[in-house]
């Protein structure tokens, strides 16, 4: 395993990140794992060096929280792992059961804590922007957090930079704790994080940790999985012919290696200068040692040009444009110009 310190923080954790969405109850959704099928994979990801564990109090609806509480509690001791949850999507039916505002963070925050079995979080994470809530409300209590000791750091992700510049600004004129990690979606078939998000994080000594390595199972071939067949955001997101080329690409370099798909792009997330670490999401063992095997694979220059020679630019992928994303095909016309009878004048 290879550490690494989280942007300019004294905080190390482990370039792999275990990601839990996949963990708490199928009744949340039909791909999530039970504690019983997921406490191997946690117990394999430690045993690999494994320090830093991702979740959100959304994930299962809270399940999620407890079941990989459990599972820690039982297999290593809490001041050894860096855990980090989110706060943000709907909790319940309540008008204030969601979102950045201080009520709900507040209440927030002392649920992920009851439900991991746990005094603090390593790192408290916006799930987005809240853009209904005055960005100074949510980074107030935020640091109120922090001060509290319920928190170590703040995090925040899948925003705008502009949005981001706006969370930095304001802890920067009041004096509070400031974001140290941005998670982020990055992987061959979608990059445009690395426009102007990444160089931001970067200048601001922002860690930057990376989730979908694998665009959702496209880059390993899995597009029929159960998730991605229940999942409209996989086609949404990654249904275009780019995207599809991109994981032929990714399939021609893993070949010619005798590797998997997963290992090849999983290595150039992992060589990408801007990122810090990758959350891994593993079903199975075998595909977190994927993950594992990536950290030590360098590419060529050659393998280098054919994963990202098909890359061609698109809508970003956030909240603010779910279900209206332009495809990055051309979209059908509404005239037939070229058969366009003009009237003479």
């Amino acid at each position: 395993m290879e550490y690494i310190k989280l942007g300019r923080s004294g905080l190390s954790v482990s370039r792999l990140c275990l990601g839990t969405m996949n963990m708490g109850t199928p009744d949340w959704k039909p791909w999530i794992f039970d504690e019983a099928r997921s406490e191997p994979i946690v117990r394999h990801a430690l045993d690999q060096g494994v320090n830093f564990i991702d979740l959100a109090d959304f994930y299962s609806t809270g399940v999620g929280e407890e079941v990989v509480g459990r599972i820690i509690r039982r297999l290593t001791r809490r001041h050894e792992l860096v855990l980090t949850t989110k706060v943000g999507y709907a909790m319940g039916q309540d008008v204030n059961n969601a979102g950045h505002s201080r009520k709900h963070i507040m209440d927030a925050i002392d649920g992920s804590l009851s439900r991991l079995g746990t005094d603090y979080v390593d790192i408290y994470m916006l799930h987005y922007f809240d853009t209904t809530t005055p960005v100074e409300e949510t980074m107030d209590a935020l640091n109120d957090i922090v001060r509290s000791g319920k928190a170590r750091y703040i995090g925040v992700s899948t925003m705008t930079t502009w949005q981001l510049a706006k969370i930095m600004q304001v802890c920067e004129r009041h004096g509070w704790a400031k974001p140290i990690n941005m998670q982020l979606q990055l992987n061959c078939a979608y990059r445009e994080e690395e426009r102007e998000m990444i160089p931001y994080c970067q200048d601001q000594g922002l860690g930057v940790s990376v989730f979908s390595p694998l665009a959702r199972g496209l880059l390993t071939g899995d597009f029929n999985s159960t998730r991605n067949q229940t999942d409209f955001f996989t086609q949404q997101m990654y249904g275009d012919e780019a995207s599809l080329e991109i994981a032929r690409s990714v399939h021609r370099v893993a070949r010619a290696r005798g590797v998997s798909a997963a290992q090849i792009a999983q290595a150039w997330v992992l060589r990408h200068s801007g990122v810090s670490c990758m959350l891994v999401g593993a079903d199975t063992t075998a595909q977190f040692d994927s993950a594992l095997a990536a950290l030590s694979t360098d590419l060529s220059d050659d393998e280098l040009y054919e994963l990202e020679r098909n890359y061609t630019p698109c809508d970003l992928i956030n909240d603010y444009t779910a279900g209206k994303r332009t495809p990055r095909v051309a979209r059908p016309a509404r005239v037939d110009y070229d058969n366009l009878h003009l009237e003479v004048v």
